[in-house]
């Protein structure tokens, strides 16, 4: 069992009950879900997975003291910590005196403030751009079992709506990175014969085409060990992860030179075909870097506009 299905049955057998018999006046206040950092949050959970930080728990997100007071908080975690030790084969964790647990009572504030530096999901464009997407995707991930009260998930829904501008600044740096490592600078370490500095310039380029992908998607890409995962879920350019892949694990050397060349340039075909699709770019050039401006010229705010293309980057 995922451990997101894991968390809702627990909460449903358990969790549902016990907030309905006890708080009864905070059943509709209380959000209930599994949003967070952890695999299970984002369904990328396994056997291997279970080593660590895995169990039957959910997350019970709670507004400000002048809604839920600390006497009360209090007594809901105790009512948690009260939940059975086990479920479905799977041991609760032992709580930690000094806070840090990912499941139990949590301040909604406090959540999204520890992910982005707001606790309500009012950043300004240069909270935006300081933000790491990987927390982003922490703040926005997993599932809302329930939130009849609302606070939570339009703190969630704010998050997931990057404004525009930020969002195409983000894609432009992406793109010119993309440029810079991959049609360019690729080509010049390997005409020196450094390979190692090949391998990191195609680093580079493939870091740089999964942020550009997922900001086409209008997703936020998580920790780096679950990209490809989550690339291969994506609606639109799923289909990169072979090439990606293939250019980070063959070498630079020989024939693997001009095979590496041709994939970086077929994925940079495709990111321009769904740049055009999407009309972010009208530039008729092969180069990305092309578009890269072009996609940057379009966006509202002068001063956002006119900063340096890889200042999201």
């Amino acid at each position: 069992m995922k451990g997101l299905e894991l968390s809702r049955e627990y909460y449903e057998r358990f969790g549902a009950p016990m907030i309905h018999e006890q708080f009864p006046d905070l059943e509709a206040i209380i959000a209930v879900g599994l949003v967070g950092a952890g695999s299970e949050c984002f369904g990328f959970d396994d056997e291997l997975s279970r080593d660590h930080d895995f169990e039957p728990g959910f997350c019970m997100f709670i507004p400000g003291v002048d809604v839920i007071d600390t006497r009360t908080e209090f007594r809901l975690e105790r009512a948690y910590a009260k939940l059975p030790k086990e479920f479905e084969g799977v041991e609760r964790l032992k709580l930690s005196p000094v806070g840090g647990n990912r499941h139990g009572v949590i301040r909604t504030a406090s959540f999204y403030e520890s992910k982005t530096g707001s606790r309500n999901g009012l950043m300004s464009v240069e909270q935006w751009l300081a933000v790491p997407e990987t927390y982003l995707a922490e703040a926005t991930n997993g599932e809302v079992f329930r939130d009849d009260y609302g606070e939570f998930s339009a703190v969630r829904q704010a998050l997931l709506n990057m404004p525009a501008d930020v969002r195409l600044k983000k894609l432009a740096g992406a793109l010119a990175v993309m440029a810079q490592s991959g049609q360019y600078n690729y080509g010049r370490c390997t005409d020196h014969g450094e390979t190692a500095a090949a391998q990191l310039a195609v680093n580079e380029f493939v870091n740089a085409a999964l942020s550009a992908v997922f900001r086409l998607n209008r997703r936020y890409m998580p920790f780096y060990k679950w990209s490809f995962r989550a690339l291969s879920l994506l609606e639109k350019l799923s289909e990169l992860a072979s090439p990606l892949e293939i250019l980070l694990t063959t070498g630079n050397a020989g024939d693997f030179v001009q095979t590496k060349f041709e994939l970086i340039n077929s994925v940079c075909a495709a990111v321009i075909d769904e740049l055009k699709a999407q009309g972010l770019s009208d530039s008729e050039k092969e180069d990305i870097g092309s578009h890269a401006f072009a996609v940057n010229d379009k966006i509202k705010d002068p001063a956002l506009r006119n900063a340096n293309i890889l200042a999201a980057v």
